[in-house]
C-alpha cells in the first residue's frame, strides 16, 4: 500500500470511522484491530468480510451479541506456564474467564439453525474447557483469595490455623479482661506483629507481664508483648501459615500445568473471540449507521442511492445519488460553494473504502461499490510551509503522485482541480489532467489466444482465451462442432469474466484457407498485433494497424496464427481462425 494511498485514507476520514467501529468493540484486542483496518483489494476477500458482517447482524436482530467481555491476552501467562513456571491468581482469573467468554460463545451458537452463516465454522472452532474453567474459579473466588476449596490438604490445614488462633485469643482475652492486668495494659486490645498475636504494654510495666516483645511505638511508650502462655499456640499457627503457602503455591502450580496442556486450545479461543468481536462490532455499528450491504461489483462501475456520509448527523445530512463506470468513466461536478461537492466526493470515497473493509455503508438497497486496488484522492489544501508549497503547488505535487500511481481499479478523486491559480489556465490544466487521468485508468481489454491446436479425437478446436481485466480471470473455452452455439459459450464467459452487457460478435462468411477477406475491427484508434513464429522460437514481431472510421480491412494470414495477442483501449475485435474446418468468427467489443 502506497503513502498516497494511506494519506488518501486519512484524508478520506476513514480512520474516523474505524473509531467508531473501535468503539463497538469489547476485548482491547479487537478495539487495536478496528483501528488496524486496511481497504482489501481482492474481491474475493472483500465479499468474504461483507458475508461476516451480514451474518453478526442478523444474529444480533435474532439473539444479541455474545458476551466478549472475559476476552483478555493470555499468550504471555500461557507462554510461561508452558516452560514450567506458576501463574499468579490474577493469570489464571483471566484464563478462566477467556474459557467462559468461549462456553458462552458456544451456548449462544445454534448450530442447529436452519439457515448457516460465514461465522459458524468460528463458533464451531472454538474449544472451551468447562472443567478447566470451574475448577480455577471454585479455588479461586477473587484474585486475592484461596478457596478452602482448593484442595482437601488446604482445607485441613486451615481448620488447624482456625483452631490455634482461637487458642491464642482465648489465652490474650484473659490477659485483657483481668483487672490484675489492666493498669500494665496501655488498651485493651489484641493486636498482631510479625504475625504474632501480642497486647499493648506501657513501658514501665515491662517486666510486669512475662513475655517476648515484638515491637515498640514511636513514642517509646508502648511496647508490644506476646506473652508467654501463647507463644506455643503462636508457633503452632506460624508453622501452619507456612504450610498453608506451600499448599498454595502447589495448587497454582498444577493450575498453571492444567492451563499449560490446552495452552494451543485456549490462545485458538483468544484468537477467534477477537474475531468474533470484531465482526460482531461490524454488525453494531451497521444497526447504529442503519446501514446496508453494497452490491460487490468487479467492473469499475458505482451506484450509490440515498448515501449519506457516516461521520454527519444522520438528522441534518441530505442523501445523495452518485453514478460512476457503466455510460461513463468520469464524472465531474460543479455548483456554487457550500453546494456539497466536497462532501459528495468524499462519501463516494470514504463508502468505497468502507466496503473494502467489509463495513456496511449508509445508503438504501441497490447500491453497488466496486473494489479498487487503491483509492487516491486530493481532497483540501495542500499548502505547506515547511516544504515551501503554496495551496497551488501542494496540489499540482499530489496530483502528480496520482498520475504516476494511476491505472486501471483506480478510484480518483480530484476536488477544485486547477483552482489556485489563473481560472483560464487552472481549467486548461484539469482538462489535461482528467484526459491524462482517463487514458492511463481506463481499463484494457487484453485477450490472448494460445493453443490454437486441433484436437486429434474429433472435429473440435481447444480454444483457450485467457481474458484479462486489470489482471483477473482466465476462461477456458472448447469450441465443437457447431460453431454458432459454441461462440455463443464463449461470449456468454467473456461477458461474465468482463462484467459488460454489450459483448457481440459476428460469424463471418466462409474464407479460403490462405486469407481472411474483409473483416474489420472497428472503433479503436490503435490496435497491437503481435504475431509469434509458428515454432516459438522466433522474436515476437509488432505491427501497428491502424484502424480510422471508414471500417478499413484487416488481412490476415491464417499460417501466422499460431498464437495472436490483441490489445487496445476501450474497445477491441479478434479474429479466431481454423483453416482446417474452414470456418473464421470475429469477436466484437
Amino acid at each position: 500500500m502506497s503513502d498516497l494511498f494511506d494519506k488518501s485514507i486519512r484524508t478520506l476520514e476513514l480512520p474516523r470511522v474505524l473509531e467508531l467501529l473501535s468503539e463497538q468493540a469489547v476485548s482491547a484486542e479487537a478495539k487495536q484491530r478496528a483501528l488496524r483496518l486496511r481497504p482489501e483489494t481482492e474481491v474475493e476477500e472483500v465479499l468474504r468480510l461483507l458475508d461476516q458482517t451480514d451474518a453478526a447482524r442478523n444474529l444480533i436482530g435474532l439473539r444479541g451479541s455474545p458476551s466478549f467481555s472475559g476476552v483478555k491476552p493470555v499468550a504471555e501467562a500461557l507462554d510461561r506456564a508452558d516452560r514450567g513456571g506458576a501463574l499468579n491468581t490474577r493469570e489464571l482469573l483471566t484464563i478462566a474467564d477467556l474459557l467462559t467468554a468461549a462456553r458462552r460463545a458456544k451456548e449462544y451458537f445454534n448450530d442447529e439453525a436452519a439457515e448457516k452463516t460465514a461465522i459458524d465454522h468460528l463458533f464451531l472452532s472454538l474449544h472451551g474447557n468447562r472443567f478447566l474453567e470451574e475448577k480455577i474459579k471454585r479455588a479461586i473466588p477473587d484474585e486475592d483469595t484461596i478457596a478452602d476449596a482448593a484442595s482437601t490438604e488446604l482445607a485441613d490445614i486451615r481448620r488447624h490455623m482456625r483452631a490455634a488462633q482461637a487458642k491464642s485469643r482465648q489465652i490474650l482475652q484473659k490477659i485483657i479482661s483481668s483487672p490484675s492486668y489492666g493498669k500494665i495494659l496501655q488498651e485493651t486490645i489484641i493486636t498482631q506483629r510479625d504475625g504474632r498475636f501480642v497486647v499493648p504494654v506501657k513501658a514501665e510495666h515491662k517486666g510486669d507481664l512475662p513475655g517476648l516483645v515484638h515491637d515498640i511505638s514511636s513514642t517509646g511508650a508502648t511496647l508490644f508483648v506476646e506473652p508467654m502462655g501463647v507463644v506455643q499456640a503462636n508457633n503452632e499457627y506460624i508453622e501452619l501459615q507456612a504450610k498453608e503457602q506451600k499448599e498454595i503455591d502447589r495448587i497454582l502450580a498444577e493450575f498453571s500445568a492444567e492451563a499449560a496442556a490446552h495452552r494451543e486450545d485456549i490462545q485458538w479461543d483468544y484468537d477467534t473471540l477477537v474475531h468474533l468481536d470484531l465482526i460482531f462490532a461490524r454488525g453494531q455499528l451497521s444497526y447504529k449507521m442503519n446501514a446496508v450491504r453494497p452490491e460487490v461489483r468487479r467492473d469499475g462501475a458505482i451506484h450509490l442511492r440515498k448515501a449519506r456520509h457516516p461521520l454527519l448527523d444522520p438528522k441534518t445530512a441530505v442523501p445523495i445519488d452518485i453514478e460512476l463506470g457503466d455510460t461513463f468513466d468520469t464524472l465531474v461536478i460543479t455548483g456554487p460553494n457550500t453546494g456539497g461537492k466536497t462532501v459528495t466526493l468524499k462519501t463516494l470515497g470514504l463508502l468505497t473504502l468502507m466496503t473494502q473493509c467489509g463495513l456496511h455503508i449508509p445508503a438504501a438497497d441497490r447500491s453497488a461499490v466496486s473494489v479498487y486496488e487503491r483509492v487516491l484522492a486530493d481532497i483540501g489544501d495542500e499548502q505547506s510551509i515547511e516544504q515551501s508549497l503554496s495551496t497551488f503547488s501542494g496540489h499540482m505535487k499530489k496530483i502528480t503522485g496520482i498520475l504516476e500511481l494511476a491505472m486501471p481499479h483506480t478510484l480518483v478523486l480530484l476536488d477544485e482541480l486547477g483552482a489556485g491559480t489563473d481560472p483560464a489556465e487552472g481549467a486548461a490544466l484539469a482538462v489535461a489532467i482528467i484526459e491524462e487521468l482517463r487514458r492511463r485508468i481506463r481499463q484494457q481489454l487484453f485477450f490472448r489466444l494460445q493453443n490454437f491446436v486441433r484436437s486429434d479425437g474429433d472435429d473440435a478446436i481447444r480454444l483457450v482465451i485467457a481474458v484479462f481485466h486489470g489482471g483477473h480471470t482466465a476462461e477456458d473455452i472448447r469450441v465443437g462442432d457447431d460453431l454458432q452455439t459454441d461462440l455463443h459459450n464463449v461470449l456468454r464467459h467473456a461477458r461474465e469474466a468482463l462484467g459488460m452487457a454489450d459483448v457481440r460478435a459476428e460469424l463471418l462468411a466462409h474464407a479460403d484457407d490462405d486469407h481472411l477477406e474483409d473483416a474489420s475491427l472497428d472503433g479503436a484508434a490503435d490496435v497491437r498485433v503481435g504475431l509469434d513464429a509458428a515454432d516459438g522460437n522466433d522474436p515476437v514481431r509488432l505491427r501497428r494497424i491502424a484502424v480510422d472510421p471508414r471500417r478499413e480491412a484487416v488481412r490476415l494470414r491464417n499460417a501466422d496464427l499460431h498464437r495472436l495477442h490483441a490489445r487496445a483501449d476501450g474497445r477491441a475485435g479478434i479474429f479466431l481462425g481454423n483453416a482446417e474446418i474452414g470456418e473464421d468468427f470475429l469477436l466484437s467489443l
